[in-house]
């Protein structure tokens, strides 16, 4: 007879890159909260783009690492899951509604560069199916 792994083990590599998303999230883009007024009137934020760029590169270099320890599927699902899960949180406040249409986009969009830096990665490593 199989022993039964525990759950929680089992959940880890999608938890591990879900968790390390929303830390991401929150250490980079959810402490600003504030819209910048412009010279001009115009309105900008609440981010700015270093901070996103800082997002995307420390994603981009966990979904590589989960990627290479052999969690592709993993990395996706956990990274796109986070980063919905945190963009919720964070714009919930809003209050007309329109914040979960720009959840739905952060979460296509992780779901999309996650599945590229993960499909990069194994072809890096040799792990690619062959494309036919």
């Amino acid at each position: 007879m199989r022993p039964h792994k525990p759950v929680l083990r089992g959940a880890l590599p999608v938890l591990a890159p879900a968790a390390v998303a929303v830390a991401a999230w929150a250490a980079w883009l959810g402490w600003d909260q504030r819209y910048d007024v412009r010279p001009d009137g115009s309105v900008s934020g609440p981010y700015e783009g270093w901070q996103v760029g800082g997002l995307v590169l420390t994603l981009l270099i966990a979904v590589a690492w989960a990627t290479a320890r052999g969690h592709s599927a993993a990395a996706v699902a956990g990274t796109s899951a986070g980063l919905a899960l945190a963009a919720f949180v964070d714009w919930s406040g809003d209050g007309d509604g329109l914040f979960m249409v720009g959840v739905a986009l952060v979460a296509v969009a992780a779901f999309v560069c996650s599945a590229v830096v993960s499909a990069v990665t194994d072809t890096l490593r040799g792990d690619a199916p062959p494309v036919r």
